[in-house]
């Protein structure tokens, strides 16, 4: 998982920090400089060795992880790079849409018809992304922040590639139109066939 490496990424730049060698680290475990660096390059520390560390740093492990949580950045935009990805996969850029609305992995496969195996694709993609951090059994955290919004322009751009034009969002802001727009396309695309997407009509 993209998060257990984040924290051994910032376990590592904390030891450095600190002043500390792999060869005072097997000091202070009794263990051989040699299975220090492969422990290292592994990255499957247990919890009780990586608090182990902390202590050799004189740092409690709460604040290993205060660390990790102030180095994540929160997207308040996306980049270019990242929108054309998204553009790119129409079921990406969907799911893109869904968990920005706080569904989870669990709303998005029950309510539409997408199947397990896509939709753990998309999901580990936008982890890749670092729109999100994907945690184990699935569940989802949001690395977007409350004030993301779309690049200038991307709304109306991404709209006439992917949605449909009859789907109108009036009355929202600019930097809420094409998610929510986006979101009810979605709805009528990938509902199940036995039964009618949220908010639509009958004959």
């Amino acid at each position: 998982m993209a998060q257990t490496e984040a924290i051994i990424a910032t376990l590592k730049r904390t030891l450095r920090a600190s002043g500390l060698t792999y060869a005072d680290v097997a000091r202070g475990l009794g263990m051989s400089e040699a299975n220090v660096k492969r422990l290292f390059a592994s990255e499957r520390f247990s919890l009780a060795r990586i608090e182990q560390i902390c202590q050799l740093m004189q740092m409690d492990l709460s604040e290993l992880f205060q660390r990790y949580e102030s180095s994540r950045s929160r997207i308040t935009r996306l980049s270019e790079e990242q929108e054309r990805e998204l553009v790119a996969d129409p079921l990406l850029l969907m799911i893109a849409v869904f968990v920005q609305n706080h569904l989870g992995y669990d709303d998005i496969i029950g309510r539409y018809n997408i199947s397990e195996r896509d939709c753990i694709r998309c999901l580990a993609k936008l982890d890749r992304l670092h729109v999100i951090d994907l945690l184990p059994n699935n569940r989802i955290k949001l690395r977007i922040d409350e004030r993301f919004s779309w690049i200038p322009g991307a709304d109306r751009t991404l709209f006439r590639a992917r949605g449909p034009a009859a789907v109108s969002a009036r009355g929202l802001s600019p930097q809420r139109r094409y998610p929510a727009v986006l979101h009810r396309h979605a709805q009528r695309a990938f509902a199940p066939a036995d039964r009618p997407p949220a908010g639509g009509a009958g004959p």
